[in-house]
């Protein structure tokens, strides 16, 4: 197997000329025909003993080529990139064998789109906004509020009627013009009362109701309900079983150290402004961090092909179907849940893919300038945060993860920090705002 000839035809797209020798070919056709024999079976002959001569003859000398040719293609085809010097973004197009025997071999001529040549210039450096988080005591209260919410226990009451945030436990069924509608029907249901889970008016005309009551909910469906519930009056029968209600720890240096390593609420309150700060800052420097790496992204300069945004957003959407058929659903129904069209999740996902492919193409151009290479410790490093991560050994890791694509992640890392550590940050936009206003409102 040779390449005859590569020529470039346009910017990003080369055709090339294959031979596959006499020899070459005429063993994959042996091999065919070894491998398909057991599965013919010729008048005359036992199954799978049939000669190839007399099966040629039955069917055309060309019978096993397809899946000769089919065997020697890939390999053919790898030969001839790497012998051109060429790097493939998208699969063989407009093949054409120009000659198919077992005297001569095989040639063949194809296209293919390769790698674009890009340049990118002024990496190092790049203007990015970054705020400065600040923590407010009306945050560090709402989060003093979660914990205590999450420390309430549930009272039972018997002695009064419901009242708003009270947990009530109810049968109820709707009926709309004296007809009961496909999944208006519960029973022992936990309603929170003031939630707003159920339509409007439901909820507030279980006030005052005690348990062992029946009696009845009249609504109205919003208009933009369901369409064939829409602006229609129901009526709900309901059974009170249960009312509850929350009762919330008291707020104090016990329950502080309940919390964690604190001794008094005034330390409570500092460890959660501290942890606040810390997820804002977190926050602040991956925003920060996507800033600098989208404006890298604008910096790539190149004709870019098409193809190469198309096999990338496949990808992106192949993976993201992926994951979510994990959580028990396809793509379509996930979408539906969301209230998201498909035609623009695609377009989302395609955006995505100019943003990635450009950012790949950028780093791959990076580490080539900064001549960026992981060194031999890195690399076992790496394998072996993977093996425990994944709780698999680590020999196991290396047969499942070639060195190289370890080290290509790596000078990938490498690349993306030395952008990020010498980017410049600037005041975010309401920052910047509050900064010229501050002279004004001092001369005022």
């Amino acid at each position: 197997m040779s390449l005859v000839s590569a020529n470039k035809t346009e910017t990003n797209t080369y055709a090339l000329e294959v031979a596959i020798d006499a020899a070459a070919f005429a063993a994959a056709v042996q091999q065919v025909y070894l491998k398909q024999r057991k599965s013919i079976q010729l008048p005359g002959f036992r199954k799978g003993k049939a000669p190839r001569a007399m099966i040629e003859k039955l069917y055309g000398k060309e019978v096993f080529y397809e899946d000769a040719i089919e065997d020697l293609f890939p390999a053919a085809v790898s030969a001839a990139y790497d012998e051109a010097g060429i790097t493939p973004v998208d699969q063989p197009k407009d093949v054409d064998f120009k000659t198919m025997t077992l005297e001569d071999g095989v040639v063949f001529t194809f296209n293919v789109t390769v790698k674009p040549e890009i340049t990118i210039e002024g990496y190092k450096g790049i203007e990015a906004p970054r705020s400065e988080p600040t923590v407010t005591e009306a945050e560090v209260k709402e989060e003093l509020d979660r914990m205590l919410e999450r420390g309430a226990r549930l009272v039972d009451v018997d002695d009064r009627p419901v009242q708003d945030g009270d947990i009530t436990v109810i049968d109820f069924e709707g009926f709309v013009d004296g007809v009961p509608f496909e999944g208006g029907k519960a029973e022992k249901y936990s309603l929170t009362i003031g939630s707003g889970s159920f339509i409007p008016g439901f909820e507030e005309q279980i006030i005052g109701h005690s348990i062992g009551e029946d009696f009845d909910v009249n609504v109205t469906f919003p208009a933009e309900y369901a369409e064939e519930l829409a602006s229609k009056d129901a009526v709900f029968k309901i059974k009170l079983h249960e009312i509850k209600y929350k009762e919330m720890p008291e707020l104090d240096d016990e329950f502080a150290k309940d919390m964690g390593d604190y001794e008094t609420v005034d330390e409570l309150k500092k460890g959660i402004e501290e942890d606040i700060l810390k997820r804002k800052t977190d926050s602040a420097q991956r925003a920060f961090e996507d800033a600098v790496l989208q404006t890298l992204c604008g910096k790539v300069e190149g004709e870019i092909p098409d193809c190469m945004y198309d096999n990338k957003a496949k990808d992106n959407i192949d993976s993201f179907t992926q994951r979510v058929s994990q959580q028990g659903l396809d793509l379509d129904t996930y979408l539906m849940y969301m209230g998201m069209d498909k035609e623009i999740f695609e377009q989302q996902m395609r955006e995505r893919a100019v943003n990635d492919v450009k950012l790949d193409l950028a780093l791959e151009k990076i580490i080539e300038a900064e001549a960026i290479k992981p060194d031999d410790d890195a690399i076992a490093a790496e394998y072996q945060k993977m093996a425990d991560m994944y709780q698999i050994e680590l020999e196991r890791v290396k047969a499942l993860v070639s060195e190289a694509s370890v080290a290509d992640e790596l000078a990938r890392q490498d690349a993306i920090k030395l952008i990020v550590d010498s980017a410049v940050a600037v005041p975010a936009q309401d920052e910047a705002d509050a900064d010229a206003a501050a002279p004004a409102e001092d001369a005022e």
